[in-house]
């Protein structure tokens, strides 16, 4: 593996738990969609699971907070909850257009001036070389990306989408996946379009003239600009660390966690082994840059004694010889193969299941809970 990479993300424990505590959700509400707005900073670490939208929930009310005053702080959290409950529900299916066919698509690359950053809209440049450099976007820079890829460059999303999945330390597949989808009108009833005001006024960007400058009804109507129309398909590998054979005390149990499931605090009290996956079968479906994979790797170390595996589930399950109550782990649609003792996952709103046309729907459910805890 490369060289440890310094991020603005940090992996020891404390540190993450400091940053839940830095939260001011009041602030959060005002700015968020603003590039220097008063964000967590902490989806790279609810994406990994290494702590969950319910436990910020949680530590958030015992802070005194009413529903009411910080509403939509808790609904940012509960977006991730309902992407997760589509993914949950849809399975694959969110991997290829889930209502319709993506309207005016021409082709399924990558405009080659997106992944060279060089789009000619200042702040998308600028933040896509900072995605390069530390694995982070904005989400409405995200938005804007989004747009401004299948919208104006006609890519079909699910290539682009997974790009951006493969450069993200937060890469979560259900809010990733299915906001290309929102964005451009194959899981919506309409696109969605930028233009170069609302860019300038969010990033702080001063750039005025661009092909984003118009009208949304041009917007709606341009040719492709000659800056977007070279396009290719990404190299996505991803690149694992060797391992050694995997040695296990098979006498007792072994939790099962991988890339979605680094909770330093699950089942921490029991004599199990302890087991980080890292399925290459998983990561050519999924593919992330290494970055990304040092980075799952330097938060597995808050799991104290963690066995670090590249391999398939079968190969630990032929350690135990086919007795699946010696396998535990957390329910996880990325992971429907496994099989022994599955956990839950810890729920905003564990009893709003099921599938749900909008997240409003998704939602006037979800706060009935939480206004009985």
């Amino acid at each position: 593996m490369s060289k440890r990479v310094e991020y603005i993300f940090p992996t020891e424990w404390e540190s993450i738990l400091k940053r839940i505590d830095e939260i001011d959700p009041v602030k959060y509400a005002r700015s968020r969609n603003f590039i220097d707005g008063d964000v967590t900073y902490l989806s790279p670490y609810i994406s990994r699971g290494v702590i969950s939208v319910k436990m910020i929930k949680d530590i958030i009310f015992k802070r005194g907070y009413k529903l009411y005053e910080i509403e939509k702080f808790i609904q940012e959290l509960a977006w991730r909850e309902y992407w997760q409950r589509i993914w949950q529900s849809k399975g694959d299916q969110i991997l290829s257009d889930l209502k319709q066919i993506q309207p005016d698509f021409v082709h399924r690359k990558l405009p080659v001036a997106v992944i060279n950053h060089q789009t000619r809209i200042d702040a998308i440049d600028k933040y896509i070389e900072q995605l390069y450099e530390q694995g982070y976007m904005h989400n409405h820079v995200r938005m804007y990306l989004a747009s401004i890829v299948c919208n104006i460059a006609k890519s079909h999303w699910l290539l682009p989408a997974r790009w951006l999945y493969y450069n993200l330390l937060d890469g979560d597949i259900a809010s990733n996946h299915l906001s290309w989808q929102w964005t451009c009108g194959s899981a919506s009833s309409k696109k969605y379009y930028c233009d170069q005001a609302n860019i300038s006024k969010y990033t702080g960007s001063n750039q005025q003239r661009s092909f984003l400058a118009n009208d949304y009804e041009i917007l709606a109507e341009m040719d492709i600009p000659d800056i977007l129309k070279e396009t290719t398909v990404p190299d996505l590998t991803t690149i694992l660390p060797e391992t050694a054979e995997l040695k296990i005390d098979t006498t007792i149990q072994t939790c099962v966690y991988n890339s979605y499931n680094l909770d330093p605090l699950w089942r921490k009290d029991e004599n199990v082994n302890r087991v980080l996956l890292l399925e290459p079968s998983h990561f050519i479906k999924y593919p992330v840059n290494e970055k990304v994979i040092e980075f799952i790797l330097q938060l597995s170390k808050n799991i104290p004694g963690i066995i670090i595996f590249k391999g398939e589930f079968k190969e630990l399950e032929l350690l135990y010889n086919g007795k699946k109550d010696q396998i535990i782990f957390k329910e996880h649609p990325a992971f429907v193969h496994y099989k022994g003792i599955c956990d839950s996952r810890d729920w905003l709103a564990p009893n709003t299941t099921g599938d749900f046309n909008s997240f409003f729907s998704f939602w006037k459910k979800a706060e009935k809970e939480f206004k009985l805890d």
